[in-house]
């Protein structure tokens, strides 16, 4: 079982990484990627990851919130990170127009150069969209950004909608799933194929029930996947086994260092 989202170099998680990783082994999670939101933390990504072989693997990129930081500098700093070894994927990146903390002509700039970057250096995707639908669908189709593979990180689509992005990309289910209210999530999670389906935390962000007002950590992606095997009617050992083997076909670069590492991987 993979957590194939999570922000392990938020200032909330960063003090506590070694007893979360702890926590995260005993729950039989057995490795978890660490997204970057900007080039501060993309370089704190980086850092765990070397620092966990194995066990972390980064995303780098520029979080749409913050898209009004991209200069050059920025997106040259981003493309060094993403050759490093430890670099699995670009992201997150993407559109938000709940908040519109960037301007959204500043953000559809800032995707589509990121997107450039991803191509450049042969890495898969990791998206964050909210009420941004058709935009980000426009984006991709003009920059064939499908084609890059990887995630729609947390989605929550509609059921249709998201059973077309599954058929490009992965799709992230996250805490959402355990929610009295989250319904739509589960509504998502049975249209999806399981084969097309990613467990993740968000953390700190997301917790699932029955943390809620509690930080959320790598550990707690069982409970993700325990509620997934209930919507889909099939055992936590299904959940486990189908959502590790699309975690690394969605990951090549990920797979190839656990391979490498390990001489091989058991799953």
């Amino acid at each position: 079982m993979f957590d194939a989202h999570n922000h392990l170099n938020d200032p909330r998680l960063l003090p506590e990484v070694e007893a979360l990783l702890a926590r995260m082994e005993e729950a039989g999670v057995r490795g978890a990627l660490v997204v970057g939101t900007d080039v501060p933390t993309s370089h704190t990504a980086v850092a765990l990851a070397r620092r966990y072989p194995g066990v972390l693997a980064a995303a780098v990129g520029m979080h749409p919130h913050e898209s009004s930081g991209l200069d050059d500098d920025a997106l040259a700093a981003l493309a060094a990170l993403a050759r490093e070894p430890e670099v699995v994927a670009l992201g997150e990146i993407g559109l938000d127009y709940h908040y519109d903390h960037s301007p959204r002509p500043v953000q559809r700039e800032a995707f589509r150069r990121q997107l450039g970057v991803a191509a450049a250096c042969g890495l898969p995707i990791v998206l964050h969209e909210r009420e941004a639908v058709e935009d980000m669908t426009a984006i991709l189709d003009a920059e064939g950004g499908w084609v890059l593979g990887g995630v729609w990180h947390c989605c929550s689509t509609s059921p249709e909608t998201a059973l077309a992005i599954a058929e490009r990309l992965y799709v992230g289910i996250a805490g959402w799933i355990t929610f009295p209210k989250g319904e739509n999530i589960r509504a998502l999670a049975r249209a999806v194929p399981l084969g097309r389906l990613l467990l993740e935390t968000d953390a700190p962000y997301i917790t699932p029930v029955p943390h809620r007002g509690h930080p959320n950590e790598p550990a707690y992606v069982r409970l993700t996947a325990e509620a997934l095997a209930a919507v889909k009617e099939t055992t936590l050992d299904e959940v486990a086994a189908r959502t590790t083997a699309n975690t690394l076909a969605a990951f090549p670069r990920w797979a190839a260092r656990l391979s490498h590492d390990e001489g091989a991987f058991d799953g």
